[in-house]
């Protein structure tokens, strides 16, 4: 599987193919949350929403990125300290609006690393972060969303 592909082209196609009425097989989020959510994600790896602290022990970076790019998937469950027990309340009323803002998000994590792969951007839990350690957290992320709504990769 070529993840970088499954990031920037094939990801958003597979995630317009869960019926939004579909219930998680685990967590509190609906599709439309995820489809948020992963928004969220991609503008962190994009630069838009910048975080300049590490939450995790710097002893632990090197262990965890070696996770990120391992084939070892998330657990399901898997707890963010930024996010509350319930989803916060949808930014897009309609989730063809949420379609809309992550293909922008995904096209500009793209433009972000086109004329520097080794530029990097930090993540709040797994620290200053390559084109190629995003790539790896995006597909480890979002196939762990796409499993929870029963799409396997």
């Amino acid at each position: 599987m070529n993840k970088e592909i499954f990031v920037t082209k094939d990801f958003l196609t597979k995630i317009k193919s869960i019926d939004p009425t579909t219930i998680g097989a685990w967590g509190v989020m609906t599709v439309h949350d995820m489809v948020e959510h992963m928004s969220d994600s991609f503008r962190q790896a994009n630069g838009k929403d910048i975080h300049t602290e590490i939450l995790t022990p710097t002893e632990n970076i090197v262990k965890l990125q070696a996770f990120v790019l391992s084939d070892k998937p998330m657990r399901e469950n898997t707890k963010n300290s930024l996010m509350g027990d319930v989803p916060p309340p949808h930014r897009h009323e309609q989730i063809e609006d949420a379609y809309v803002e992550l293909e922008g998000e995904i096209k500009d994590f793209e433009a972000t690393f086109a004329s520097d792969k080794n530029k990097t951007i930090r993540n709040p839990f797994f620290g200053d972060l390559n084109y190629e350690l995003w790539i790896a957290l995006l597909y480890k992320h979002g196939t762990h969303h796409l499993r929870q709504f029963g799409i396997q990769e």
